[in-house]
């Protein structure tokens, strides 16, 4: 199941490529990480990584076949079906997250440079964000499940006691797109761990040499052999392990069009299934807030990443009494963006992660032109001074009608468009006006008025004054046509658990334990 956008790769007799990208030794990667063991994989087809930044090959790994799937499922079964990791008292799982996350944290640094590497976000974010925040998730996951209700016991109401378990759901197969890579890993990842389950990660072709540092993590930490297999794969691959017989839930982030084929496999085979899928988020701009506030927040809310994250709010909803003053202050923000390599510390957007997705961001702008729109700032060429790699211009579309597939599309790239409204009702009718409902954020002087707008927009999370904060000790998903459940918090601990009711009959003694 492919992650939306993200094209299958030609597929060539395997080798690999030894590099040094900007002082980070790519290491050559013949093996797979199946069942907790580097294995050889069954054919010699590799997958090519190439830099965004300068269209070259900088790694190859091997391209998993069906049979290494069978293989890394079947790992996963025989862990979760009679090994010792489901059986374990929960603090004892605990324990070895908390142990993953010490060895993470040597190894930040490395990976926000493999990360930037790999799909081309600014080495400030990739620190911040790719490599710092999922260091520090996995430690407050770990928290989450210490405090978990792992047992209870209810009076039942007509007498006697009712024992409440929650218990691992089972095998999961965890599909993670190219976009936030390791923060995506860990998300799913470890809340799974911590639960009880044995899983299957696919991470994206786009981004796998992120993924063989937490395998090589992983492998450190000494878990019972089958709990973890990391295999790097396209999309046929993912539809392979979505639908394979031996998975017991799907944990899927990618487009909302690959989230409705997972959903469609999942349901066929009653398989419970986690869907966190595209956005088209709005920042409701009230017109009590400041304009250079506001402009330097839409760096982090609309243009994070380069503009490619599903809570991106791309759509800025301004009022028209003070429309001006706020596109001034939008215009001189994106006019004066550092656009270029990602490893200059001063850039704050770089390329988009593939050819493909560059292209189909210039088919937007361009769609955008042609919709009506007015173009203020940027456009589909190059921008100023560079002459390679899979760039776009920041852009910026006012006179954007909310109906204009630029405002109702998911484009996943440094592209806003301004809306203008009349009222708070209008506001609040215009941000639900759309098939999504993952995120968003008001902007204001009061914080008690923008929590009341906040109350009236159907989304999963809204920031105030920022974009939604990621917090791992609160859930995180979306409504409608942004997916099913919650990741983070004990919301997404119990995504991976079954609860177990088991009734005791009155007057037949004490319970003898949990």
């Amino acid at each position: 199941m492919a992650e939306g956008s993200v094209p299958s790769r030609e597929r060539r007799a395997a080798h690999s490529v030894r590099a040094t990208v900007n002082d980070v030794a790519v290491t050559p990667r013949p093996h797979l990480y199946i069942g907790g063991s580097w294995v050889a994989p069954s054919t010699a087809e590799i997958i090519d990584v190439i830099s965004p930044h300068t269209e070259q090959v900088v790694a190859r790994v091997p391209a998993p076949s069906h049979a290494d799937i069978d293989r890394a499922v079947a790992a996963a079964r025989e862990a979760f079906d009679h090994g010792p990791w489901p059986r374990l008292d929960p603090g004892e799982r605990v324990a070895a997250v908390r142990e993953l996350a010490e060895r993470y944290r040597p190894r930040q640094e490395e990976l926000a440079r493999l990360i930037t590497t790999e799909m081309g976000a600014p080495i400030t974010f990739s620190r911040s964000a790719h490599a710092r925040l999922p260091g520090a998730m996995i430690g407050a996951f770990a928290d989450v499940a210490a405090r978990h209700p792992w047992c209870e016991t209810r009076a039942g109401a007509f007498g006697g006691e009712v024992l409440v378990r929650r218990e691992p759901v089972g095998v999961v197969a965890a599909i993670v797109p190219w976009n936030m890579p390791m923060f995506l890993i860990v998300a799913k990842l470890v809340p799974a761990l911590l639960a009880g389950c044995a899983v299957v990660v696919k991470p994206s072709p786009e981004t796998p040499l992120d993924a063989y540092v937490m395998a090589e993590l992983l492998d450190g930490l000494d878990l019972p052999p089958g709990v973890v297999s990391i295999v790097p794969g396209d999309r046929e691959v993912g539809r392979y392990l979505v639908a394979h017989p031996g998975v017991d839930k799907v944990s899927f982030t990618g487009s909302t069009a690959a989230g409705r084929e997972v959903a469609a496999a999942c349901g066929s085979a009653l398989r419970r299934v986690g869907l966190e899928l595209g956005g088209k988020s709005a920042a409701v701009v009230l017109d009590d807030a400041d304009p250079e506030t506001v402009a330097t927040g839409m760096t982090v809310a609309g243009l994070m990443n380069s503009g490619q994250a599903c809570v991106a709010q791309t759509r800025v909803l301004l009022p028209r009494s003070r429309c001006r003053e706020f596109v001034d202050a939008l215009a001189s923000m994106v006019e004066n963006l550092r656009v270029g390599d990602p490893f200059d510390p001063a850039t704050q957007v770089g390329p988009m992660v593939s050819e493909r997705q560059r292209s189909r961001v210039r088919e937007y702008i361009e769609l955008g032109r042609r919709e009506g729109a007015r173009l203020l700032v940027g456009g589909s060429g190059l921008p100023d001074g560079v002459d390679r790699g899979w760039y776009v211009r920041p852009t910026l579309f006012v006179d954007v009608d909310n109906a204009m597939r630029i405002a109702q599309e998911e484009i996943f790239g440094p592209v806003l468009g301004v809306v203008p409204y009349d009222d708070e009702d209008d506001a609040v009718r215009l941000a639900d006006a759309t098939d999504y409902g993952l995120s968003g954020s008001v902007w204001t002087a009061d914080v008690a008025r923008g929590l009341a707008v906040a109350r009236r927009i159907r989304s999963g999370t809204l920031g105030i004054n920022q974009a939604y904060s990621m917090d791992p000790a609160a859930p995180f998903g979306g409504v409608k046509a942004s997916g099913i459940g919650r990741e983070f918090g004990p919301e997404g601990l119990d995504g991976f658990l079954d609860t177990k009711s088991v009734s005791v009959a009155p007057g037949t003694g004490e319970r003898s334990g949990a």
